[in-house]
């Protein structure tokens, strides 16, 4: 991951329609990985590529909370510059392509956002829609993955905190909380993380509002939920973080609740699975999504207690075995020696067999075969 030495703030109009080259589609901020925190920020920016220009809207439209979360992104690198943490953040409009959207969800590209229709999305053709996928949405995705790998192969899965922010008023009507924890099922950091929040003085905190943190498919339900690791998002409000002052007062107060919810909380490393609100079907587990790497470990694990198993049932003739189960421990002893020919290692039966007996043949035969 590359450090993060830029502090932007809002971003001109000259950049929102151009994308340099080659430049990727997300921000890597680097952290140390034994913290077991991971932070996240989906809407980060309002860049658009040139060849979309605005999307038909006007350029003032894209500096509105439908094209990103305004001033989340830099309490979020403040945040984990802070605090040391890891960071993933998009560079892209959500109006291109909402990544805190599953790839089926139906928001996935607007045509209509806060009432106002977005001429670019209209009409779009699955192979448009699977463009933008491959360019700006999957990247992203796979940056996050690769982070969450990152963190559970240091030895410490990591907690995972997403920072949005939301309009101060919907509708004319005004919302009075500062900042709010979305979740879904999981309690194991969002309420402790709640408990934290309230120590700010002067703060309303609000729970799952103005929005739910039950949605299938979002960022937190395919990186946390699906994966079994503690997780919340955080709502800021933005006029409480428009300007760089606000910012790094909310960066500043984040990174104080943080660690208090992080040592109030139990099991926060495990991988546990609490399912999902969404009424959506949890079947994909670790069998799913996890990597080739850890799938053989586990392999070989369920091979090595099989092995261990035979060696205390010494009463269990081979014949048995046969007879019940169609293999016996020669035939253990031959698949080990034929995945060991197929790598080139020059094992020989006798070792293959010692591997799964525990001892020579011709010893076990004489100790314990009838």
């Amino acid at each position: 991951m590359e450090k993060c030495d830029d502090d932007r703030g809002e971003l001109s109009l000259d950049t929102l329609v151009q994308e340099k080259s080659g430049e990727k589609p997300y921000r890597n901020i680097e952290g140390d990985l034994s913290l077991g925190l991971l932070i996240l920020c989906d809407h980060a920016e309002n860049r658009i590529p040139e060849e979309y220009g605005t999307l038909g809207l006007r350029p003032e439209d894209l500096h509105r909370h439908i094209a990103f979360d305004l001033g989340a992104a830099e309490v979020a690198a403040r945040l984990a510059e802070a605090l040391g943490a890891p960071a993933v953040l998009s560079r892209f409009s959500r109006l291109l392509i909402d990544p805190n959207r599953g790839p089926d969800d139906p928001t996935l590209v607007m045509q209509l956002s806060d009432g106002l229709v977005v001429p670019g999305n209209v009409g779009l053709s699955p192979g448009e829609i699977e463009a933008r996928i491959e360019r700006f949405h999957r990247p992203y995705d796979e940056a996050v993955g690769r982070a969450v790998e990152a963190g559970i192969a240091a030895g410490k899965p990591p907690v995972i905190v997403s920072i949005h922010s939301f309009t101060q008023a919907w509708k004319g009507v005004p919302r009075p909380w500062a900042a709010s924890v979305l979740w879904d099922k999981d309690p194991r950091f969002a309420l402790p993380l709640l408990d934290a929040l309230r120590t700010i003085p002067d703060v309303e905190v609000g729970d799952n509002v103005p929005y739910s943190g039950q949605l299938k498919g979002d960022t937190l339900y395919r990186h946390a939920t699906e994966r079994g690791l503690a997780h919340a998002l955080i709502e800021l409000r933005q006029d409480l973080i428009f300007g760089a002052e606000g910012q790094a007062e909310w960066a500043g107060h984040l990174a104080r609740v943080l660690p208090m919810a992080l040592s109030a909380g139990e099991r926060l490393h495990e991988i546990e699975y609490h399912g999902s609100n969404t009424g959506a079907s949890m079947q994909r587990r670790d069998a799913d999504i996890m990597d080739d790497k850890t799938r053989t470990e586990l392999e070989a694990a369920a091979f090595r207690r099989l092995v261990e198993h035979l060696r205390e049932r010494t009463d269990v003739q081979n014949i048995d075995l046969m007879e019940l189960a169609g293999f016996c421990r020669n035939c253990l002893s031959t698949w080990y020696l034929e995945a060991a020919d197929e790598r080139g290692i020059a094992l020989g039966k006798d070792a293959a067999r010692e591997m799964v007996y525990g001892m020579p043949y011709d010893e076990w035969k004489a100790k314990y075969q009838t």
